[in-house]
């Protein structure tokens, strides 16, 4: 009797655990920060933490917390306005110039200025476009007319310049088309649902070897990382969605000013099996830094990237675990080790943008201690544990990815998470969120390439609208040759009306 009452006493435990977790995800603060997990013990001088605030894993602080590198000046607290924005001048002088005193003229002595953003909204408009014909009065053979200009969608309604703005919305913006169809019925503009859908999928295959080129140049890089997350998509026949999945991969070596630019492939696929990791990744060589899913691990076990691929492990991820573990069951050893990854993100925050030896340097004379630290912790208690334990089973997850993990102490061109995928995810998240789904399957293939680029454009710091519009334009007309596409990724890229300059070999 007494063990059975223990057996239920530690089963209760358990799951009254779980259902402190569930009611954190369903009612709970979604941050991560050190602060709200920790609360004030976050904040106490131990004696044996940094000085510098520890930041949280994953990059969902608020902007203000962030620094601006590379931005406009703040001005009473918001952001300056920036100066290629067109300025219009409004002068307001008084109502009368005659002095007050003695009613002679007044004269101008100085001003006062301030500026405030103001919102033309969008106009829409018909083009007409009209070709005269010409013909000759003394023979019947000499009749002339220039040619029609190509579009994209021959006979269609619609120019270059709508595509672009209503594909930018959709994939970029995450506005639905349908919503954006109710916003050009707003002015008068009727259309057909089905329209807009054919309309998307039309600029996806104009724009679709630009994709090709994009995914060839990520997996160029030496370095990128790996993620996925669901795509529902909602088939004929069927009244539910099934369930494929976006792969992404990434590069960016923007961290410790390297050679790579931002960018991001979404990849459809129906699964996220062995073999769609195979099949995307098979001929890749280099270190591909992901979380601990059993696909990519199967690529080096016995697959064929074994030996050409090494994979990085996600701090984030391990430190997710703790988080969890230590919501459900408040625990000083969860807190500790928690703590000593707060002290890895404080050293990689003050070496950010250093170069790779900067970088690798501080890691070998700092954050090589933290981490024999936090393994020498796990050694100690993950024993007295009880292994069905969320913390144990953190402490498991983290040793069997060790190697992995501790990767980053080895090459400082390598991060120490896989945040830099994972914010190239939110964009795919806040439109699976508005659209709830994808169509078809050529609905979510259309996603895929679109969204891809838009946000590799995005993340150039362009303003995705003007260099889809342009570079659609381009191919459209064949400006652009197939063979010259790469002067039309974002990071080559220049708006027609300037040189663009041959690229290097």
């Amino acid at each position: 009797m007494a063990a059975l009452v223990r057996e239920l006493q530690a089963e209760n435990a358990q799951l009254r655990a779980l259902l402190k977790g569930m009611a954190h995800q369903a009612f709970g603060s979604r941050s991560e920060r050190a602060s709200v997990i920790l609360g004030d013990q976050g904040l106490l001088d131990l004696g044996d933490l940094v000085t510098t605030p520890a930041t949280a894993a994953n990059d969902d602080g608020d902007a203000e917390d962030k620094p601006a590198v590379g931005r406009p000046r703040r001005k009473r607290g918001l952001m300056a306005l920036p100066a290629h924005i067109e300025r219009v001048e409004r002068v307001i002088d008084p109502d009368t110039l005659d002095c007050p005193c003695c009613a002679g003229k007044l004269h101008r002595i100085g001003e006062d200025a301030s500026e405030a953003l103001d919102w033309v909204p969008a106009i829409v408009r018909v083009i007409r476009t009209v070709r005269p014909r010409y013909a000759c009065r003394e023979c019947r053979e000499g009749v002339v007319q220039a040619p029609a200009p190509r579009r994209a969608i021959p006979g269609s309604m619609v120019t270059t310049s709508t595509l672009a703005w209503m594909a930018t919305a959709r994939y970029a913006w995450s506005i639905p088309l349908n919503r954006q169809l109710q916003m050009l019925a707003g002015q008068g503009v009727i259309l057909d649902r089905a329209l807009p859908s054919r309309w998307m999928r039309k600029i996806a295959w104009w724009v679709k070897a630009l994709y090709d080129r994009l995914l060839a140049y990520i997996h160029s890089q030496s370095r990128i990382f790996c993620d996925e997350t669901r795509m529902p998509v909602l088939e004929k026949g069927r009244r539910r969605t099934r369930t494929t999945q976006f792969w992404a991969h990434a590069c960016d070596d923007g961290p410790w000013s390297g050679p790579a630019h931002p960018a991001v492939v979404y990849i459809h696929a129906r699964g996220r099996r062995h073999a769609e990791a195979f099949e995307q990744l098979a001929r890749y060589q280099g270190v591909i830094q992901v979380d601990g899913y059993g696909a990519y691990k199967a690529l080096v076990r016995g697959g064929p990237g074994r030996g050409k691929i090494t994979l990085a492990f996600c701090l984030a991820h391990a430190r997710r675990k703790f988080v969890d573990a230590f919501r459900k069951s408040p625990s000083p050893v969860a807190a500790a080790i928690l703590t000593l990854i707060g002290e890895v993100y404080a050293i990689e925050a003050r070496v950010r943008k250093g170069t790779a030896a900067q970088r690798l340097q501080a890691r070998l004379a700092e954050t090589a201690d933290v981490m024999a630290k936090i393994k020498a912790q796990i050694d100690i208690m993950l024993p007295g544990l009880s292994p069905k334990s969320d913390l144990a089973k953190a402490m498991r997850y983290t040793l069997n990815h060790w190697k992995g993990l501790t990767l980053f102490l080895e090459d400082g061109r390598i991060e120490v998470d896989t945040n830099t995928v994972e914010r190239g995810m939110r964009n795919v998240a806040q439109g699976r969120k508005s659209s709830l789904f994808a169509g078809s399957e050529e609905g979510a293939q259309t996603w895929a390439v679109m969204a891809s680029l838009l946000q590799t454009a995005r993340l150039g710091g362009l303003d995705p609208y003007t260099w889809l519009n342009d570079v659609l334009e381009r191919i459209v007309t064949g400006a652009v040759k197939i063979n010259e596409l790469d002067i039309l990724l974002p990071w080559n890229w220049r708006p027609a009306a300037e040189p663009v300059k041959a690229l290097a070999a």
